[in-house]
């Protein structure tokens, strides 16, 4: 059983996830003789794209906030004096501490 199914994030699959609540809906055997298990494996087959496609969203979402995080690093240390101006790179700050 999944829980909240029919949520925002979730509209690509409503149709399939109505089918389901339909073939629900028709009564315990229905369920019971796995008259719904087609509908179900749809609906889990969706749900599991559309979980992919938005972990695929959020780790891309990720990368351009670290490399934001980072480049505002990068402008810290030279303010600093840590690292010179025209070696920001990660490279460079290795050989300014030695």
């Amino acid at each position: 059983m999944h829980s909240h199914l029919h949520t925002p994030e979730n509209a690509n699959c409503e149709e399939i996830m109505t089918m389901l609540d339909e073939c629900h809906a028709r009564g315990f055997l229905w369920k019971a003789l796995g008259q719904c298990n087609d509908i179900k494996t749809e609906v889990n087959k969706c749900l599991g794209a559309e979980r992919y496609q938005r972990a695929k969203r959020n780790r891309e979402k990720a990368r351009e906030n670290r490399k934001r995080i980072e480049q505002i690093w990068a402008e810290e240390r030279v303010r600093e004096g840590v690292v010179a101006p025209a070696d920001t790179t990660a490279a460079g700050s290795a050989e300014a501490k030695q």
